[in-house]
């Protein structure tokens, strides 16, 4: 499977992001079951799922607190300050 893109992920709502990090949490604990047992083919995509599971806890959090961003100009003001 294709790790899924962050910009694909932002235009989800919010209640589908939680649904999908779900999901995604489910079919990880499953895999490690089957790694555990041998009996996964793809090891590769426990970290693909784990960093799908970690771009929507992103993107959710971001959601929340708005990121503030400083120009070069505000840094030097407020270090001359």
């Amino acid at each position: 499977m294709k790790p899924r893109k962050a910009s694909d992920l932002r235009e989800l709502s919010k209640d589908e992001l939680v649904r999908s990090l779900e999901e995604s949490r489910e079919t990880l604990a499953k895999n490690r079951f089957q790694h555990a047992l041998s009996q996964l083919q793809d090891t590769s995509y426990l970290k693909t799922l784990r960093k799908d599971i970690a771009r929507i806890e992103t993107i959710l959090s971001e959601e929340q607190t708005p990121v503030r961003r400083l120009t070069r100009k505000k840094r030097k003001e407020r270090s001359a300050n």
